[in-house]
């Protein structure tokens, strides 16, 4: 057998550098690169080995661990799954910064290989720096918290132990059904330590990641239980989009006249204009695509996890009567409300079972233009909104005072409306233009009202509704898509959360354009407190003297090298757009828009949460009894 004497960070490079995806005829390497934070536990293993040859992976230094986990899952996601980044943090509060990272990635189920630092394996200096104690036992780490948030989890206390952990790791990212983090802590002393690896190791290795078929019973049952609806409907996840579906459901929608509906992952699957689409569905759904759901007596999943936004908590449906089909690559999601599951790949089934329904027809008739229709009216109103300082009628969301909405106007300086800021956004970037946004009230207003016209422009991590994703996402989609214009849709609550990732991009003269909409609070859960009878507590941004917090989100990003704007008006937004597509620097557009002005839900959009049994606001006590209420509808697995 024929050796080669590396140290563990070498071979670990050296693997990364021969690890290979076959997707569809097609073979690139999986491994684009790899963002670092040097710290002691690191920067002398990987660190050095980076420094004396990185292969052909490319090497970014991020400003925050939590950030640049984020830009390496926004690449990933928007990259289809097919390639990934790695991460390399230090042991200790580097390590944990990931923890949020990694359960995002897995909640979204996207391929990302985290490699943090671990304490001493011969543990003779314990405790290092950074190393806490517990009393139950000294093998506890930080990294131990990675274990629940990770797909695939190892620590590597001897150099030879990395041979099987990788492969494993690899295995798990590149598998469709179980895609996820794959986190490999390797002890900080091992990092520097040799072994004889075989050199066989090293050589090129290629991932095949074949299309799953469906079996003929899966097939026939399927196709029996269409041919058998008048009105089965279409719920586009983000599977459908990973499989590349597009013409695949097009034309199944067409050829069997069935409306399509989308989740948030599946968003930008299927392009906006295509008749038969009806928008997002659920608690943040359309009201076209809410009423087609009601309706329904097949509900077909195209790659689901059929989360509580997407069912309305399990109440959008009519489960009198309605059944299901999943086609989902995961068993475990094929599964899900008691479904006929078909466990295989979407496109593939879709084009399988066109054949076998030749001669079926909906009885939806010309009823799916009059809903599109009916909500395009709708979605123009919203993109007029307008405020009245003497008399504040809530066209959209409603709770606070003409006094307090008069108060946000002056110390925002602003009467602009996000729903209107949004649409104007959407009619003035360019088409292919790819937009991501993650938490707040803002994924709402983007699945009721955003068309993204151009497949796979629609980027949004709902998954874990992550705050503090979107500004770093935008920089893992730049390096996806190096020649489109890319734009964070952000909250300023988000933003405060974390934007340390702007600077990378700056640093590194990869363009991304931030547009910052600031109602000074988390409007969000401000909605929702008042909405289930409670008051306006702690999620407004007030100062001690309760006064509105005014922040020049514009001279932060000044401060950092972007180019910035401020806008407060549609002419000024329309206007700042243009300019920043002209930019080469990034860019940051301070959107001041007034709270309570976001879309409000439509029928069918109710979401279970945890009401107070008792209280003695009658606010509370009537949310109460409608939660009460709609568990008597709610279908309970």
């Amino acid at each position: 057998m024929e050796t080669i004497r590396l140290t563990t960070a070498q071979a670990l490079i050296k693997f990364l550098n021969q690890q290979y995806v076959h997707i569809d005829g097609e073979e690139f390497p999986f491994v684009e690169g790899i963002f670092n934070i040097f710290g002691h536990g690191n920067v002398l293993g990987i660190g050095h080995t980076l420094e004396q040859d990185p292969g052909h992976l490319k090497v970014y230094q991020g400003k925050n661990e939590q950030g640049m986990a984020h830009t390496a899952i926004a690449y990933s996601k928007q990259m289809l799954r097919k390639k990934i980044y790695a991460i390399t943090t230090s042991s200790g509060p580097g390590s944990a910064n990931l923890v949020t990272a990694a359960a995002t990635a897995l909640a979204n189920q996207i391929p990302i290989l985290l490699l943090p630092a671990d304490t001493y394996a011969t543990r003779q200096p314990d405790p290092v720096l950074q190393q806490f104690e517990q009393e139950q036992s000294i093998a506890i780490t930080t990294n131990d918290a990675l274990q629940p948030v990770s797909r695939y989890w190892d620590r590597i206390t001897r150099p030879e132990q990395l041979m099987s952990s990788l492969i494993r790791a690899f295995e798990v990212m590149t598998d469709p059904a179980k895609a996820g983090p794959a986190t490999i802590c390797i002890s900080q002393d091992v990092e520097g330590e040799a072994f004889d690896y075989d050199v066989r190791f090293f050589e090129k290795r290629v991932h095949y990641i074949d299309r799953k078929l469906p079996s003929e019973r899966e097939l026939k049952g399927a196709a029996d239980l269409i041919k058998k609806s008048k009105r089965p409907l279409l719920v586009v996840g983000g599977g459908a989009k990973y499989s590349e579906a597009r013409e695949a459901l097009i034309a199944f929608s067409e050829t069997f006249n069935v409306p399509l509906t989308e989740t948030q992952a599946g968003k930008s699957a299927v392009e906006a204009s295509f008749k038969n689409n009806l928008g997002g569905l659920g608690i943040t759904g359309t009201l076209a695509a809410n009423k087609a759901a009601q309706q329904a007596d097949l509900v077909i999943g195209i790659g689901t996890r059929f989360t509580d936004f997407a069912t309305s908590s399990k109440t959008l449906f009519d489960f009198e009567k309605v059944k299901f089909v999943n086609i989902n690559v995961s068993r475990m999601q094929a599964y899900k409300l008691d479904a006929f599951p078909v466990v295989a790949d979407a496109k593939r089934t879709l084009e399988a079972l066109v054949p076998m329904l030749e001669g079926y027809k909906s009885e939806y008739g010309d009823d799916i233009g009059q809903l599109k229709a009916e909500w395009l009216k709708e979605r123009e109103r919203l993109g007029k909104v307008t405020f009245d300082r003497e008399r504040f009628e809530p066209e959209i969301k409603g709770h606070f005072t003409q006094e307090v909405m008069n108060e946000y106007a002056d110390a925002l300086q602003t009467e602009f409306a996000q729903t209107t800021a949004l649409l104007t956004i959407n009619e003035t970037i360019d088409p292919d233009s790819v937009i991501i946004c993650a938490a707040g009230s803002l994924p709402g207003d983007l699945q009721r009202l955003w068309h993204a016209e151009v497949p796979n422009t629609y980027h949004l991590e709902y998954g874990y509704s992550c705050m503090g994703y979107e500004v770093s996402g935008t920089l893992g989609l730049k390096l996806a898509e190096p020649n489109k214009e890319v734009y964070a849709i952000v909250g300023d609550g988000s933003f405060l959360m974390l934007h340390s990732e702007l600077v990378t991009a700056i640093q590194y003269h990869k363009k991304i354009n931030v547009l910052l909409f600031d109602n000074s609070g988390y409007g969000c859960i401000n909605n929702l407190q008042m909405d289930f009878g409670g008051g306006s507590y702690f999620c407004e941004f007030r100062t001690a003297d309760e006064k509105i917090l005014h922040v020049d989100y514009a001279k932060v990003a000044e401060g950092y090298g972007a180019k910035s704007y401020r806008v407060s008006t549609v002419e000024e937004l329309k206007a700042a757009l243009e300019d920043a597509k002209k930019q080469e620097c990034s860019t940051l557009i301070d959107i001041k828009v007034l709270p309570k002005t976001m879309t409000d839900g439509y029928d069918g959009s109710w979401w279970n949460l945890g009401v107070s049994e008792v209280s003695d606001r009658e606010g509370i006590q009537q949310a109460y009894e409608l939660k009460q209420e709609k568990l008597t509808r709610a279908k309970q697995y």
